[in-house]
């Protein structure tokens, strides 16, 4: 029964920023162009039994190459919410992007949960297209098989309850191995989007993020947040700096740092 379940703490942690336009963020540009910027998060799902990590983030030398500004360690960063990134033991990848992935080797006991088809389009003949291989760091892909090798990598063929109150829905759109995440906290099911929905605009307007391998899946996607999600506010999108603001932080010293996702959005 629902009450029976675990209930997480939930929290997003922002790494690092961006300054963007909008026309950035929607096919077909916007004809309202302005600022748009994109912050970037990884998350992480306290329990009493059994915690996860979602996404990893990217290194500060990834950072300077593509030129966005590096705010902290992500994996370091995770000691904010009292979690030691040497002893975490589960991370779930929702997908291999730059963005997601970049600190996997930070965690030397954890064993990473990710759909097995995003491993065979990483590793396969469409990253001969440069407009999709952009948004992969190489190191990354080849660290994520040598960990498979390694036996630390758990890859799955569809949605998957990693433990109660957790679980994984893949979605495609974004990439072919997009999934995102199904969180039981306080507050009932928070869904934590990642980049099926980039911004709360892409998924409210119907308008699909630039950066898609299939756009009738993107759209689709949607509709599968909305339908995982008690409501719309129990839907927590990948890049929005706007999750900064409806959230409040876990302590007053952490405003702008990290916020609590297992309470309802402030606005």
């Amino acid at each position: 029964m629902q009450n029976q379940l675990p209930e997480y703490e939930l929290f997003a942690i922002r790494y690092a920023e961006r300054d963007a336009r909008r026309s950035d963020h929607f096919i077909g540009g916007d004809p309202h162009d302005g600022p748009m910027p994109m912050d970037y998060f990884v998350w992480a799902a306290i329990g009493r039994e059994r915690s996860f990590v979602i996404d990893t983030g990217f290194t500060a030398e990834v950072a300077a190459a593509r030129g966005r500004r590096h705010l902290r360690c992500p994996a370091e960063a995770l000691s904010l919410v009292g979690l030691d990134r040497t002893t975490v033991a589960d991370v779930i990848l929702t997908h291999l992007h730059y963005d997601h992935v970049g600190t996997f080797h930070r965690f030397p006991k954890a064993e990473f949960h990710l759909q097995e088809k995003e491993l065979h389009y990483t590793t396969g003949h469409h990253m001969r297209h440069p407009f999709l291989a952009r948004s992969f760091e190489v190191e990354d892909v080849v660290g994520i098989v040598r960990l498979n090798f390694a036996h630390r990598v758990r890859l799955y063929n569809g949605p998957v309850e990693l433990a109660p109150g957790i679980s994984l829905h893949p979605v495609g759109g974004h990439t072919p191995g997009m999934q995102f995440v199904r969180v039981h906290t306080g507050r009932g099911w928070v869904v934590v989007a990642s980049d099926v929905s980039h911004y709360y605009e892409n998924m409210e307007s119907g308008r699909p993020f630039t950066a898609a391998f299939n756009i009738g899946d993107m759209l689709d996607a949607y509709d599968a947040l909305r339908a995982a999600a008690p409501s719309p506010q129990h839907i927590v999108p990948g890049h929005d700096p706007l999750v900064m603001r409806r959230y409040p932080p876990p302590r007053p010293e952490l405003a702008g740092l990290v916020v609590r996702l297992d309470v309802p959005p402030q606005g």
